[in-house]
């Protein structure tokens, strides 16, 4: 009788457990309603705001547009191409010059920054050079790159290098630098070399700060491709923008900016899954933070 008495405790704390478990849930999933529902309602606004300027002559559609005259070109492109070739050769010529520049100049940030970071004369050195080199303008470089690489895929590739690397390679040596020095020193007595405290130790450390760097570096790898394709080439999104900048037809600037928004959005949706994998150690966030 006694056991059975002691018993109903354990017994009535487990709904109890279920349903706060329950209850976070519901108001997680109460959250991302509302989040998805004021982004639809910002939208919704702006663009009826801007449609209704027009309609009612406070807005020049000449030279800002209109939002039912953009749906419509982005449905001409898409059906009859623009006028520099099928729509989906121009976004993938300006994925790819993005791509391959990302890829490679995150990696030489990446490499970089561990290098300076772990080597304090090397950081000497060379760090006068890197501060001048990121002080350049890069539409200066993107004119040297046309010039000495021609109007291809290699000259916009290299300005987004460019605009790539100082932004990971800041991030990673700075994470580096903040990596525990309590635990590097633990390894050191420990007898650990000075690639397995790189390798176990400070990547790890900085891996929040080099994955941080990621987000932002695409979107610099997308513009440094569209303003290289901007400056000389043959196909892409930035060729595409010029074409309808020196026809006057800005609607066909905004509908190539809306698409390569959605190109953007869709590298940030790729990143966000890769950080989640390789972070995926981190306690997970509660509705409210």
């Amino acid at each position: 009788m006694a056991d059975a008495v002691l018993s109903r405790p354990a017994a009535s704390q487990a709904p109890v457990e279920v349903l706060k478990v329950e209850t976070l849930a519901d108001r997680q999933r109460r959250r991302r309603r509302l989040v998805s529902g004021l982004r639809l309602a910002v939208l919704v606004v702006l663009l009826g705001g801007w449609e209704g300027g027009v309609e009612a002559g406070l807005i020049d559609p000449f030279f800002f547009g209109q939002p039912t005259a953009i749906a419509a070109k982005l449905a001409e492109w898409v059906r009859d191409g623009t006028s520099i070739g099928p729509l989906w050769l121009q976004v993938w010529v300006t994925i790819y010059e993005a791509g391959a520049g990302f890829l490679i100049g995150a990696v030489l940030g990446v490499l970089c920054g561990i290098a300076l970071g772990r080597n304090a004369l090397l950081a000497d050195v060379f760090s006068i050079y890197i501060k001048v080199a990121n002080s350049i303008p890069r539409v200066v470089l993107g004119s040297i790159f046309i010039v000495a690489l021609g109007l291809g895929a290699p000259s916009k590739i290299a300005l987004a290098v460019v605009m790539v690397f100082f932004v990971v390679f800041a991030n990673a040596f700075q994470g580096v630098r903040e990596a525990d020095k309590n635990l590097i020193a633990n390894a050191q007595i420990l007898g650990a070399s000075g690639w397995a405290i790189t390798r176990a130790v400070v990547v790890p450390s900085a891996l929040s700060w080099i994955l941080a760097s990621l987000h932002v570096s695409f979107g610099f790898a997308l513009v440094g491709a569209i303003v290289g394709e901007f400056l000389g080439a043959r196909q892409g999104m930035g060729l595409l923008i010029a074409t309808a900048q020196g026809a006057f037809d800005a609607n066909g600037v905004f509908a190539a900016m809306i698409v390569i928004a959605v190109v953007a959005l869709a590298a940030e949706g790729l990143l966000t899954v890769l950080e989640n994998r390789l972070l995926s150690w981190r306690p997970e966030k509660t509705a409210g933070e």
